[in-house]
Parts: structure tokens; sequence; C-alpha cells
């Protein structure tokens, strides 16, 4: 997984590349991020190149996307639980309908589970989620709980420091934590099944 600000760089390259049609130079991404430092964005799409979501190549810029993720699709980054919530593993391949869902800040699950059938997704859809930390009340979310485990769920705030998780299957009951316990990483905004 990307940090912050790797992510904020990989963002504005994708960004760039879509609008632009070739890379930016180290000092545009320094310019773009608000950054000083030519060496800290050096740093940043460094780390990129290590964790494969660019190479560096002197003919281009300085920088190649690897299967152009943002401009042609959304990059697949593993499952997530629709039941019991199961460990968060990252999966790095491509799904190519941009054409539909694509934004700088969004990526695709494969639902796993039958807790949110009743709001029509069920398991092996395809959601489309957009990076976020926070969250309306009754929003269906990506939360991962205790730094460990991911689910797909309806999400609500009961009272001051609870988080209230809500699954849409009649059979399956809600659960309540401490805020503390769950970090909010996305939130729905699209969903895709395929029928064979």
């Amino acid at each position: 997984m990307l940090t912050k600000r790797e992510q904020d760089t990989f963002d504005f390259i994708t960004n760039y590349f879509a609008k632009q049609r070739k890379a930016p130079l180290l000092t545009e991404i320094a310019e773009g991020l608000g950054i000083q430092s030519k060496g800290v964005v050096h740093r940043y799409v460094s780390a990129l190149q290590e964790k494969g979501y660019i190479v560096r190549n002197p003919k281009t810029r300085g920088i190649e996307l690897i299967d152009h993720p943002h401009v042609n699709g959304l990059p697949f980054l593993g499952r997530i639980a629709a039941g019991k919530a199961i460990e968060a593993i990252e999966d790095k391949q491509s799904v190519d309908f941009s054409h539909l869902f694509n934004g700088p800040n969004r990526y695709v699950l494969e639902v796993k589970g039958q807790s949110m059938v009743d709001e029509g997704i069920r398991s092996g859809d395809m959601v489309v989620i957009e990076h976020a930390s926070t969250a309306y009340s009754n929003q269906i979310v990506v939360v991962l709980i205790d730094e460990q485990d991911v689910t797909l769920k309806r999400i609500q705030f009961p009272r001051k420091g609870i988080v209230r998780l809500i699954p849409a299957n009649k059979t399956m009951q809600a659960k309540e934590y401490p805020a503390k316990r769950v970090t909010i990483q996305g939130v729905l905004v699209g969903q895709v099944r395929t029928y064979d």
C-alpha cells in the first residue's frame, strides 16, 4: 500500500499523463504538490518505482506508468469481505471500465460474502470505491477494523465515539465498535456485475 504522500504523488502523475499525454518532470510534481524540495519528490517517485506503480525511463521524461492503470482502467487491489471480515491482502491487477467510473482516487474491490445482498451487492460483484477517511452516516463504506480486517458495510454514528456497521442482510445483525477501532478507507461509488 502507498503512504498518503506517495498516493498524492501517484495521483498527480496519472492526472498529468491523462491531461498532457506525457510524464511530469520532478520539478512539475514538486510544484503541483506544493513541495519545496526536489529530493523529497525523488524519494516519493523512487518509492512508487519500488512498489511497482511506475518505471523510470530517461526517454519518457523519466517516468512511465505500468499499464497506465488510471488512464485505461482502475487498479484492482484485492478482495473485500461482505460477511466475516478478512485479512487485507493487496493484489495488484487492472480492471478496464474507466469510461464509467474512472477517477484519480478510485479503485476496485471484488465482494466476497452475502452481507450486502439486500442492497443488491452480491458475492462476486466488483465495487468501485473512492479513497476517503471520513463518511456521512448511512453511506456504504470500506472499513478497516483493528488495523487488520476489512469489510464493506453501511456506516452510522449512533453516539459519540461509537461506529455502527450495518449489513444489508435480514439474517445478520449490526455491530458497534469504539471509533478508535475502525478506520474508514473509502466510500462506495459504483458497482459492476457480470453474468456467465
